[in-house]
């Protein structure tokens, strides 16, 4: 992806995020890849921030794909539109389907697309605990790879403390 395309879709996507009514989340997410690997090969983490509408949430993930010593241009950083949806719902346990797109920078496989499934625990309204489990699918013009992953995110939604009027027709 060129860096204007990309540019542009970061903005739309803040335009998107600032002018929608939804809540506001951020969640941090360690994740570990199945494959072989010592710790800094294999562990992964990013952050994101998104909105949440009812059942669906979109965000902007920012992350590192591995914790590897880079030799020159630092390839482990990507970007991702990132789209969940609440499929199902027990109690405060809520079945989770993850589906994103991202770029990574400076890498040969520079495509990234995620697919994640995961079972979410609500704490309260504010914190959520979700353990997932998923593949990240990597391409580029001359090779192709796939990581399989398992991690633990930690979400907070960001509560609009303002008080709201109450509508009545009393008179």
């Amino acid at each position: 992806m060129h860096k204007s395309k990309f540019t542009l879709l970061t903005l739309a996507t803040l335009i998107f995020f600032s002018n929608s009514k939804a809540q506001c989340y951020v969640s941090l997410m360690p994740a570990f890849y199945t494959s072989a690997g010592n710790t800094g090969e294999r562990l992964t983490i990013d952050i994101e921030a998104g909105k949440q509408w009812d059942v669906f949430s979109l965000g902007l993930d920012l992350g590192k794909t591995n914790f590897t010593k880079q030799k020159g241009k630092d390839t482990t950083n990507y970007a991702e539109l990132r789209s969940n949806l609440n499929v199902f719902q027990q109690g405060k346990f809520t079945n989770t389907i993850t589906i994103g797109c991202g770029y990574v920078f400076n890498a040969a496989q520079n495509i990234m697309i995620e697919t994640t499934t995961g079972i979410e625990y609500s704490f309260s309204h504010e914190y959520h605990m979700n353990l997932f489990f998923g593949t990240y699918y990597f391409s580029g013009k001359k090779s192709a790879s796939n990581n399989s992953f398992f991690g633990m995110s930690i979400v907070k939604f960001l509560i609009n403390k303002k008080t709201k009027k109450n509508i009545t027709s009393e008179k």
